[in-house]
């Protein structure tokens, strides 16, 4: 059993959010240096990269007064953060609305429904222009005529930039300005949509659909966050695989930033399953945490809630990446690799291979909800512990790099699912090697950002 069971952040209760909503009320407004003691508490207890800040070793400071002298140096909560984390450490954040982090975690959001990439024109202006990933059901954007492969390159009427892109796309609602892209010029067409963000909660399973190439049955799954509230959903997929008779799988994780480690032995135990009880990662957490929180994660027979897993008993499966594949992800392949053979096509991949958990402003060592100080809702989401494969495997900062590179042309997207959309038709060209070649006589651009970059859990994985 996980010696850290309190950290069961994906279910929240409305109970404990209108409870602290009547305290907040009543209550008075936590001191900087409070909120700055919660996270010098929080760190020293739980941060992965402790030892790389000395003022975080336990005997840093003689007394509490000698602390606080130290805190009181840093003007505000962000500064203390941002002085305390490690210079290998890209992923962790303080956060001052806790609840946006509890709602990003069950997969609600802000959203207008067009997910996008930013990708910057290829004449070095500095100009950016995005394209259409994909769009959300029952959305604003879905309402619309856009699609996948859409280009636009305003906002509002303002040219979008490397520097202005964030301000622009930040807002509630904004009018995007489509253009076309040929490969080396982008023209406005001088149409444009309006759209609006809502409260959203995103089905992670977008596409799961069987093709029959060549005569055998192929699966297809379009995934894009693990998050544990859809897992009878991926579990739902793959019984439908199941009754398909599939033989090859192709998982599509382009667009997946990660979220949830036990989604991700739950997702590679329905690829799988005849490892139960096996090694599927090890743990590696701060010097002190080591012997009592490190847990090795095995393969398992049940999701979350306790439905017994549909497993395809495959040994292999071909994954589609590119730089937006993150932490969960990335878990998924990686711990794969030692026991099946994992084919992964497109680009390489994120490089993160750390975990998070929530902390509030609560007694150690459970730094709970329940127990949350009621004067503020500052909460941290600190790497706490950094997973390798049963071989050893970590550290893959630059990513895991495919076998098959193939980035995206965005001068044709192809839609997805279909068996002829460039990285599809890549993956079954890997299963099927007689079908027809891949064009890659085109421009690889850089893309800069993605929509769900503005989620506060942007490529976050969270310890169970």
């Amino acid at each position: 059993m996980k010696k850290y069971f309190f950290l069961c952040i994906t279910i929240v209760s409305l109970l404990f959010t209108s409870c602290f909503e009547d305290q907040d009320d009543n209550s008075v407004a936590a001191s900087t240096q409070e909120i700055q003691n919660f996270i010098y508490r929080g760190l020293n207890f739980f941060y992965l990269y402790k030892a790389d800040t000395p003022e975080l070793a336990d005997d840093a400071f003689a007394n509490e007064a000698e602390l606080n002298e130290f805190l009181s140096n840093y003007d505000s909560p962000e500064s203390l953060f941002e002085y305390f984390r490690s210079p290998q450490d890209r992923f962790s954040f303080l956060e001052s609305d806790y609840v946006s982090l509890e709602n990003a975690l069950n997969g609600i959001t802000l959203n207008n429904g067009m997910e996008f990439g930013l990708i910057l024109y290829p004449d070095n202006s500095g100009n950016v222009f995005g394209y259409v990933r994909y769009i959300l059901p029952n959305s604003s954007a879905s309402s619309t005529n856009l699609q996948r492969g859409d280009i636009f390159n305003t906002i509002d009427g303002q040219q979008i930039t490397e520097t202005n892109f964030n301000d622009l796309l930040s807002q509630d609602t904004y009018t995007i300005g489509l253009a076309d892209y040929d490969g080396t010029n982008v023209t406005p067409t001088g149409e444009s949509v309006s759209l609006t963000k809502q409260q959203y909660t995103e089905n992670p399973v977008y596409l799961a659909r069987t093709l029959t190439i060549e005569g055998q049955n192929v699966g297809y799954l379009m995934y894009n966050g693990y998050t544990r509230d859809f897992d009878p959903q991926l579990n739902a997929a793959f019984a439908q695989f199941q009754a398909d008779g599939i033989t090859n799988l192709i998982l599509d994780l382009r667009y997946n930033g990660g979220g949830s480690v036990e989604t991700a032995v739950d997702l590679s135990a329905m690829i799988t399953g005849q490892f139960n009880g096996q090694v599927f990662y090890t743990e590696e957490w701060n010097a002190e945490r080591q012997d009592e929180y490190a847990d090795d994660g095995l393969f398992n027979t049940t999701i979350s809630n306790g439905d017994p897993i549909n497993s395809l008993n495959l040994n292999s499966v071909y994954v589609i990446t590119s730089g937006s594949t993150a932490s969960a992800s990335e878990l998924t392949i990686n711990s794969l690799d030692p026991y099946i053979t994992v084919n992964q096509i497109g680009t390489a991949t994120a490089g993160k291979y750390q975990a998070s958990f929530l902390l509030y402003d609560a007694p150690a060592p459970n730094f709970s909800r329940s127990q949350a100080n009621p004067n503020h809702t500052y909460a941290m989401l600190p790497l706490v512990f950094k997973t390798a494969n049963v071989n050893g495997n970590t550290d893959y900062d630059d990513g895991l790099f495919p076998d098959v590179e193939l980035a995206e042309d965005y001068t044709n997207l192809g839609v997805l699912g279909n068996e002829n959309e460039p990285l599809l038709a890549a993956a079954l060209n890997e299963i099927f090697p007689t079908r027809n070649k891949i064009n890659r006589d085109f421009r690889v651009l850089k893309e800069v950002s993605e929509s769900k970059a503005s989620s506060p859990v942007y490529q976050v994985m969270i310890g169970n």
